[in-house]
């Protein structure tokens, strides 16, 4: 199977191993044989900026942290550029070696330029990669919000499958979990095939840095193609969930930076709190005298979006207000993340346009009768589905494989940005 130079030998082996011939065949053709003219050119003039910055804080009388930080940001993209331009100078000094009369001298330079182009693809997917734009939210910890869709109590029984795969997944990985809130639907004590329950709502936070783009790619519709445990002539059903991945900001509100404060009008989650409408009311589900004699569940909506939140796991009133105001700023901040990359998709006439998530979008497949989960932003299917629902090693892949569909779609980004600017 042929892969695409920009894509690492690690990757490469673990996309065979996973079978994903057909996205790789797609992925090549899109980007061709050699990296595009239009990535070397941006990373040559990211280069040019990083020597040029470089020198100045050299000779400066006084030390300039605005410019070390952009120096930091650019030193990955000017590193990578180095080794494969080196590479390349490399590969082209092999290739006149081919010439030579000295026919052991041609079979030497054979030999090294099958190493080196190997070592070309590496360097050029590195590359790649380091000229992708980092996504705002990359190193935030998450929430994952899960919810029902179509399909009835089915849905509600694979909700809370969903919500305990992506539980165990976080165990077997050792990320630190809290749960945030957890609601089952009121008087329903029925119970799924597998022992689940009919889950109303779940928000489940993973506290690890990082943890926002290491799952970004769960966001979307998860649809499940079983036999319910109460269908008696063996047909099976169809059902989805809806999962939103989310940025878990720090409750003090004192980040360093402007997208990491409240208080700060031009973040994206900061809120207006004269458009919020607050309201107490009575917790619903199991919970004793005390659901029965006090108002602590809080509801907040937001009257310009509509957007509302209802939170009820805490006994404590202001707990739970506490909660529904980060989960409140976290749905605002990521509905104007992607407001915002709507609108340069369009301005860009990206090739993305095709292809980009929306909620309503179904991204994966479970189907229990064949054993198979199908991811289907790269069109591949694994097997081992008990091990996917036990958040186990075929997860792993499965995951993995959406980051290199995310990868790629990123690349193709910097691709259409960079045309854009050349047609003007």
């Amino acid at each position: 199977m042929v892969v695409a130079p920009w894509v690492c030998r690690s990757c490469a082996r673990s996309l065979r191993r996973a079978g994903l011939s057909s996205f790789l065949r797609r992925a090549s053709t899109a980007l061709g044989p050699e990296l595009p003219s239009a990535l070397i050119e941006r990373a040559r003039r990211v280069a040019a900026e990083y020597d040029k910055l470089n020198a100045e804080l050299a000779t400066a009388t006084a030390f300039d942290q605005k410019a070390a930080k952009r120096i930091g940001e650019l030193s990955t993209v000017a590193a990578a550029l180095r080794e494969f331009e080196k590479a390349k100078a490399s590969r082209a000094e092999l290739a006149s070696l081919l010439e030579s009369d000295d026919a052991e001298l041609r079979e030497l330079a054979q030999d090294d330029l099958e190493a080196t182009e190997t070592e070309l693809a590496a360097l050029g997917h590195k590359l790649s990669v380091a000229l992708t734009p980092k996504h705002p939210f990359a190193d935030m910890p998450c929430l994952l919000e899960i919810r029902p869709g179509p399909g009835g109590t089915e849905g509600r029984f694979f909700a809370d499958t969903l919500f305990r795969m992506y539980q165990a997944y976080c165990a077997n990985k050792g990320y630190r979990t809290r749960v945030v809130s957890y609601d089952v639907l009121d008087g329903d004590g029925s119970t799924g095939s597998q022992g689940e329950v009919a889950l109303q709502e779940a928000v489940l936070e993973i506290q690890e840095p990082g943890a926002y783009n290491i799952f970004r790619g769960e966001a979307g519709m998860h649809r499940v193609q079983r036999v319910p445990a109460t269908e008696k002539s063996g047909r099976t059903h169809t059902s989805a969930v809806a999962v939103w991945v989310l940025p878990s900001f720090p409750e003090s509100g004192a980040g360093s930076e402007a997208e990491s404060d409240w208080d700060n009008p031009e973040s994206d989650f900061y809120i207006d709190p004269t458009e919020v409408r607050s309201e107490t009311m009575r917790a619903r589900g199991a919970g004793g005298q005390h659901v029965n004699k006090t108002e602590s569940a809080i509801r907040l909506t937001h009257i310009p979006t509509g957007i509302m939140v209802r939170m009820q796991d805490s006994r404590s009133q202001h707990t739970n207000r506490k909660e529904a105001w980060r989960l409140l700023r976290s749905r605002i901040a990521q509905q104007r993340r992607e407001a915002r990359e709507e609108l340069a998709e369009s301005l860009k006439n990206s090739v993305l346009s095709q292809s980009q998530i929306t909620r309503g979008d179904k991204i994966r497949t479970y189907n229990y009768q064949q054993d198979r989960c199908t991811e289907h932003r790269g069109g591949v299917d694994f097997h081992n589905l008990p091990n996917v629902l036990a958040g186990g090693e075929t997860l792993d892949k499965v995951m993995e494989s959406v980051q290199s569909w995310l990868t790629e779609r990123d690349i193709q980004a910097v691709l259409a940005e960079e045309a854009a600017k050349a047609s003007k």
